[in-house]
């Protein structure tokens, strides 16, 4: 069994990061210390993912005692096994406002990591290239920050450890959950055995495949739809480049979101802090299909994307059309988010979207934001009282605060889905053509002259724990890519 390491300081203020190999005081049944007739609350989170981690902080912070299980090795241990997912993640105003409101000072440490990225750099199949402003107004605030998937779940991962009520165990994948005994049948890898867990709030933060989402429909009646695209991705590497004194820099500018559209598919880059750029091919899967060798997929780039040849090289192409997988992608919807007082799915496994709008993460963070509001609003107690009972009487405080997060979420995070699909259209296509050009102008026009400015995280702040979304309602002409991303 592989526990998380005991809560070491760091000058950085994150974990050490070490594992110390078997679980410390983890048994079959494990409940908190009781005191008196009551005991802390216990939540078991499934998946150890950035949406995962804040969740620990989140709950362990009222009081609660959390356990994470994650089926995957520790990434921060054995990262060249462990598989890694493309697409670099970005942070904007929403996610931005859920690290804040949870711990101001966690935004400005994650902050750290991140590249700003303030305009589109759009690439021709000619060579030309031209930037489009995010807010040709340069507004501090309408930027999306650029970090890394793995730095980022690293980072907020070792802020969990920091928290004494939270524990890891990796290569633990659950069979079972029974909401009705609140029990979890966890099947740890390295020993080959089954554990019994025991819960009273079991999270499901698994992603679009969500274990606890299946559990859970077994249960509840829940809506549920999901739609693969026809298209396919795979991630390409771009070397940092030497530049006239001999220092690595960025092979491209590193404050834009680099896109290579046409048409049916494009190329999408975004930076690294060690000068790469993660870039992301996006494609049919069939014409995914139609690339039968290395050599054959490195002629289809020359053709399409001639200016990136020189920047990755042509031989590396080849290596990573080998090596690389190609990810599908995959939108879901579902409701209710909830069962009773002891289920909860959150961040994809409750609504998963294509990466075009860049708000997934976001999403997933803004639903702890929410969640925490709830069990605050409800004034959820983080003790129960014993009972020798087996059935587990229901907190109706809890029940409504996990009622009010779904009939809070639901709605919106349907309509992020499906601007996220039109997303896609508007970067591969769009962008090329003149109609869209025109429009973006009269756009910023209207917003220069007849919109006001999305209110920034400072003037929020004093209403974060009072309002669940305290931003107003805009006023005047705000673009539609403005009021998602740069409007917490």
């Amino acid at each position: 069994m592989t526990e998380t390491p005991t809560h070491n300081s760091h000058p950085n203020g994150f974990g050490n990061g070490r594992a110390n190999g078997e679980a410390n005081g983890h048994t079959d049944d494990y409940f908190p210390e009781t005191t008196g007739r009551t005991r802390q609350r216990k939540a078991v989170i499934v998946g150890a993912g950035p949406v995962g981690c804040l969740t620990a902080i989140v709950l362990a912070n009222k009081g609660w005692s959390v356990e994470v299980y994650e089926g995957r090795a520790d990434k921060r241990l054995r990262k060249s096994e462990v598989g890694q997912r493309s697409i670099n993640l970005v942070l904007s105003s929403r996610g931005l406002a859920a690290l804040h409101a949870i711990d101001p000072y966690l935004e400005e440490r994650l902050m750290k990591y991140t590249i700003p990225i303030h305009s589109r750099m759009i690439h021709m199949k000619d060579g030309s290239s031209s930037s489009l402003q995010y807010d040709p107004h340069k507004q501090a605030s309408s930027t999306i920050n650029s970090i890394g998937r793995s730095l980022l779940n690293e980072k907020l991962m070792e802020e969990a450890l920091l928290v004494p009520n939270v524990r890891f165990f990796f290569e633990h994948k659950p069979r079972t959950v029974d909401f009705h005994r609140r029990i979890m049948n966890v099947h740890d890898v390295l020993g080959d055995t089954t554990k019994r867990v025991e819960f009273d709030l079991c999270v499901g933060a698994d992603g679009s495949h969500s274990f606890v989402r299946r559990q859970m429909m077994r249960v509840t009646r829940m809506d549920y739809q999901q739609e693969y695209i026809p298209h396919e991705y795979m991630e390409l590497k771009m070397p940092a480049v030497y530049d006239e004194d001999g220092n690595l820099t960025f092979a491209l500018d590193p404050n834009h979101l680099h896109i290579w559209p046409r048409h049916s598919f494009m190329l999408m880059g975004l930076p690294n802090q060690d000068k790469t750029f993660t870039c992301t091919l996006f494609a049919p899967t069939a014409d995914f299909a139609r690339i039968s060798d290395p050599a054959l997929f490195v002629r289809w780039m020359e053709e399409y994307f001639p200016d990136v040849i020189p920047l990755i090289g042509g031989q590396e192409l080849a290596e990573m059309w080998v090596n690389n997988p190609r990810g599908a992608l995959i939108t879901v919807k579902a409701t209710p988010y909830h069962h009773r007082d002891c289920g909860l799915i959150i961040g994809d496994a409750a609504h998963s979207q294509v990466p075009f709008y860049g708000q997934g993460l976001n999403c997933g963070l803004e639903d702890v934001r929410v969640l925490d509001h709830f069990l605050r609003e409800c004034k959820v107690d983080p003790t129960v009282e014993l009972s020798g009972s087996e059935k587990k009487p229901e907190d109706e405080k809890l029940s409504a605060a996990l009622a009010k997060y779904t009939e809070t979420r639901h709605e919106d995070l349907v309509a992020i889905c499906d601007m996220a699909m039109r997303q896609y259209i508007e970067m591969r296509h769009d962008v090329t053509t003149f109609s869209f050009r025109l429009r973006k102008k009269i756009d910023n026009l209207l917003y220069k002259f007849g919109g006001k400015q999305p209110e920034t995280l400072a003037s929020l702040s004093p209403r974060f724990h009072k309002d669940v979304y305290p931003s107003a309602q805009p006023k005047g002409w705000m673009p539609l890519y403005t009021m998602v991303t740069f409007r917490p």
